[in-house]
C-alpha cells in the first residue's frame, strides 16, 4: 500500500469514529482517521464531556449546600467560575488526549483536514486524495436554530452555553429536552436566573409521563422558572442581552441558549458526488449494518436515524467495521438503548413509556417504587426518586424501564441488560440485591410488577 492507500477511512474522530477506527485497526485492517478540528469530536471537546464536568461542579455544589443536613458545617460555598471552567478544560484534555494515545497504540494514522467522498473507495482532504475499500462517515451533527433565528452573539447552541467563560446573572433555554434540561439544571444550581421553555406541554416530553412530572418538580425546586406550551419569537439580540417574546410577555437575558434539535453534520461530505442516499431530516439512509446505498460506505451515529447518543454510535461503528470485514452482525434494537439525562434529579430509561406499550397493545402491567421505600433513600437523602417498570403481564416481558433520582443514570444499565439477556421482571424481582442500595428500588419495583412488593 501506498501511504495515501488503507483498508479502512473514517471520517470523523468523535466517540462514534475513534471507537470505530480502533475496532476496524483490531481486525487487522490498516486504517486512517480524519478529523478537521480535534480529535474527540465534538462530544469529548464540546458537549457531552465538558456538559457533564459542569453538572458535576453543579453536583458538588449541591451536596456541600445540604451538608447541614447531614450534621456537617461546611460554610458558606462559593462559585469560582474561572476555576470550574479551567477543570471543565484539564477533563477535556485529559480525555482527548487519551483518545491520542488510543491512536497512537492502534497504529492509526490520525490526518488534520476536512473529509469528503470523491466516490466509492475514495475520500478527499484538501487536495490529498485516500484510498479505502471501507470508509466510514461518523461527522455527527449540527445545532438548528428557531426559525427565524441565526446563531450568533448572545444567541448560542448547547456547545456554547458549556464553554461561557464568565458565570452569567440570566439565561433563558429553548428547548427542555435532555440537553436544555441540563443546561438549565446547572446553572441554575450555580446561581444563574434560568428560564426553561419548551414548545410540547411538559420537559423531558420523550420520557415517561410520570418521570417527567418528577424531573419537573425538581427542575422547579432548583428555581428555575418553566414555561411548557410556550414558543419564544421576536428575538432581538444586542452586544449585551437578547430580547423576547413568549405569549404575551417579554424579556430579557444575557444569554438565549437553542437546544432544540440538531440535524446531521453533511454539508461538507459531497454526499451526491458519490451517489449515498438520503432520507427525510436529511439523514444518510442505511440498513441494520450500517451499509449506506452506495458499496463499501458505512455511516453511523448523528448522520443516519435513531437516538442521538454517543453510545449508539461507538456501537453502530462497531458493526459497520465488522461487516465490512466479513463477520455476522446483528441490528441494533433502538429503543433499547439507554437514555441518560444527568440534570439534577438525573433521569435515565430504555424501551417503551406506559403510554407506548398501552398504545402498541400490550397487556400492560406497571411496578413502581419510590427511593423512600428502600433503605439507601433515606440514608443518602433521597426519597423523592422513583423507579418504573414497564412490562407485558402474560410472559413478563420487559418492556421499558424508567428511573428518576440519584444515580439513575447508573441504575438503568441493569434492567438494559436484563433486557439483552431475554429476562423479565420476574427475573429481577428475584434476583438478590445488595442492601442498603439504591438498586433494592428497581427489585422492588419488579416485585411490585410481579404483585407482591415489600416494601411500599
Amino acid at each position: 500500500m501506498t501511504e495515501d492507500s488503507f483498508d479502512c477511512v473514517v471520517v470523523g474522530s468523535g466517540p462514534g469514529g475513534y471507537v470505530t477506527a480502533i475496532r476496524a485497526s483490531q481486525l487487522g485492517m490498516r486504517t486512517a482517521i480524519v478529523e478537521k478540528d480535534r480529535l474527540g469530536g465534538r462530544c469529548l471537546n464540546y458537549a457531552c464531556i465538558p456538559a457533564k464536568a459542569v453538572l458535576r461542579s453543579a453536583d458538588v455544589l449541591s451536596e456541600i449546600r445540604a451538608a447541614g443536613d447531614f450534621g456537617i458545617e461546611a460554610g458558606e460555598a462559593r462559585v469560582d467560575f474561572g476555576a470550574l471552567m479551567s477543570r471543565r478544560d484539564r477533563v477535556v484534555k485529559t480525555l482527548t488526549g487519551g483518545v491520542s494515545g488510543l491512536m497512537k497504540k492502534h497504529g492509526i494514522t490520525v490526518i488534520e483536514g476536512e473529509g469528503s467522498l470523491a466516490g466509492p473507495g475514495r475520500v478527499m482532504v484538501g487536495d490529498r486524495e485516500l484510498q479505502a475499500a471501507t470508509i466510514v462517515l461518523a461527522t455527527g451533527s449540527v445545532g438548528k436554530p428557531l426559525p427565524g433565528t441565526t446563531f450568533g452573539g448572545r444567541v448560542i447552541g448547547t456547545e456554547e452555553a458549556w464553554a461561557l467563560r464568565e458565570l452569567p446573572s440570566s439565561m433563558a433555554v429553548i428547548g427542555a429536552g435532555a440537553s436544555g434540561a441540563e443546561i438549565a439544571s446547572a446553572y441554575a444550581r450555580l446561581g444563574v436566573e434560568v428560564m426553561l421553555f419548551e414548545a410540547l406541554e411538559r420537559v423531558l416530553p420523550t420520557e415517561d409521563e410520570e418521570i417527567s412530572q418528577i424531573a419537573e418538580r425538581g427542575l422547579r425546586r432548583q428555581g428555575i422558572k418553566i414555561h411548557t406550551g410556550t414558543l419564544v419569537q421576536e428575538v432581538e439580540p444586542d452586544e449585551a442581552a437578547v430580547r423576547f417574546r413568549h405569549g404575551d410577555q417579554r424579556a430579557q437575558v444575557d444569554w438565549l441558549v437553542i437546544a432544540a434539535g440538531r440535524g446531521p453534520d453533511t454539508a461538507g461530505l459531497a454526499l451526491e458526488r458519490a451517489g449515498v442516499a438520503v432520507q427525510d431530516g436529511g439523514f444518510v439512509q442505511v440498513d441494520g449494518a450500517m451499509r449506506t446505498s452506495v458499496e463499501g460506505i458505512y455511516a453511523i451515529g448523528d448522520l443516519v436515524h435513531g437516538p442521538a447518543l454517543a453510545h449508539k454510535a461507538s456501537e453502530e461503528g462497531v458493526i459497520a467495521v465488522e461487516d465490512a470485514a466479513g463477520i455476522a452482525t446483528r441490528p441494533i434494537e433502538y429503543a433499547d438503548i439507554p437514555r441518560a439525562t444527568f440534570c439534577a434529579p438525573n433521569v435515565a430509561s430504555f424501551g417503551l413509556t406506559e403510554a407506548q406499550a398501552r398504545e402498541q397493545g400490550h397487556d400492560v402491567v406497571v411496578g413502581k417504587v419510590n427511593y423512600g421505600a428502600v433503605g439507601a433513600g433515606t440514608v443518602y437523602g433521597d426519597r423523592g426518586g422513583m423507579v418504573k417498570l414497564v412490562g407485558e403481564r402474560r410472559y413478563g416481558e420487559l418492556l421499558g424501564g424508567h428511573i428518576v433520582g440519584a444515580r439513575a443514570t447508573e441504575l438503568i444499565q441493569e434492567l438494559v441488560n436484563v433486557r439483552a439477556l431475554e429476562g423479565g421482571y420476574p427475573e429481577v424481582a428475584r434476583t438478590i440485591h445488595g442492601h442498603p442500595t439504591l438498586s433494592e428500588a428497581v427489585m422492588e419495583a419488579a416485585r411490585a410488577a410481579d404483585g407482591w412488593l415489600i416494601h411500599g
